[in-house]
């Protein structure tokens, strides 16, 4: 800042307020610098530290040089023009774009800049601040490639679960047992769909629980004034999800056969949290039936199933039986890596 201040004695920065400022700009640690759009050539005339250690130039390399020699072979042209364009235009821009460091080491450059102007409205000089964002590019490269390998993902389970569901009918129609085949169908659909919308998600290696339940239950409320959801955004590794799909399926046939959504004014509050148990943490989901009149207790609840996937999980079910519906408790073990 002492080099500049001699070489543009008239630019100076008033009181104390100015001494911060020369500061701030001199020792940041992002790289700043200013260009004079006066001379030929727009020329830098300041670089803090910060600049010279992230493009490896020495001072003298950089003072009275445009900002071009940063670019190389694949800096895009692009780019390149809107920052002309935003330095005739007197504009603000942002861009990022491929430099190069003095090594020759490319680095993405999130360049943002803008006009300096004095008291008078006067543009004096153009600023720039440039910001390594290579890791973050790097990182948005990752997700993007994930993403798309979940799409791919996602189309296969479909016709999977297609595949797999021919094969039921076909051999309940073959058998004669098509109303069993049926329900098989029922309980392989709702296991798809508790994956479905969760597949672009699933390089975190969990998906979310309340995008699971919603996408499971969708198909029994289709005007959306069934059911009623409470949950934050408690994540689930995927032997879980699977186990947390079948059971809320096989939760709402039995409310729609003898339940709060065989009636027209029957609704289910369901609720989901984190929840620590003597063997770890766990899912809870609570599942609150209203508005169909009570049931008795039966003398066997369905087949079953519930009660078997929850159990050979390690997780469980508790149902209380009430004037204004039933309620089921359900606890469904988390792995360490899911929470």
């Amino acid at each position: 800042m002492t080099g500049f201040r001699e070489r543009h004695p008239d630019d100076t920065f008033e009181g104390a307020s100015g001494v911060l400022y020369e500061q701030a700009m001199a020792k940041t640690r992002m790289a700043i610098c200013l260009c004079d759009p006066h001379q030929a050539d727009i020329p830098i005339v300041f670089a803090n530290a910060a600049f010279r250690d992230l493009t490896g130039y020495e001072q003298d390399e950089i003072v009275g040089h445009n900002c071009r020699f940063l670019q190389g072979p694949d800096t895009d042209r692009d780019a390149v023009a809107r920052i002309r364009t935003a330095v005739e235009k007197e504009e603000v821009c942002v861009v990022e774009l491929l430099n190069y460091r003095k090594d020759g080491t490319p680095f993405w450059n999130a360049l943002h800049l803008g006009p300096v102007y004095d008291a008078d409205g006067r543009l004096v000089y153009l600023f720039g601040s440039q910001w390594d964002v290579t890791e973050v590019r790097t990182a948005r490269a990752d997700e993007r490639h994930a993403r798309e390998l979940a799409r791919e993902l996602s189309h296969r389970m479909k016709n999977m679960f297609a595949v797999i569901g021919g094969i039921v009918n076909f051999t309940g129609r073959a058998r004669g047992i098509e109303g069993e085949a049926r329900e098989i169908n029922e309980r392989i659909q709702a296991l798809g769909r508790a994956y479905e919308t969760t597949l672009d998600d699933s390089h975190r290696g969990s998906v979310e629980v309340g995008q699971a339940v919603r996408a499971v239950l969708a198909p029994y409320d289709p005007d959306a004034n069934c059911f009623a959801f409470d949950g934050n955004g408690l994540r689930s590794d995927f032997a879980s999800v699977s186990v947390l799909g079948l059971s809320l399926h096989e939760l709402a046939v039995d409310s729609i056969r003898h339940g709060a959504l065989a009636s027209a004014s029957g609704r289910v509050f369901v609720s989901w949290t984190k929840m620590t148990t003597d063997e770890g943490a766990a899912i809870r989901i609570d599942w609150v039936e209203q508005g169909g009149g009570p049931r008795k207790v039966p003398a066997a609840p369905s087949d079953g199933i519930v009660d078997r996937m929850l159990e050979s999980a390690r997780g469980g079910i508790v149902r209380e039986w009430h004037e204004d519906g039933m309620r089921a408790c359900l606890n469904i073990p988390l792995r360490e890596t899911a929470q």
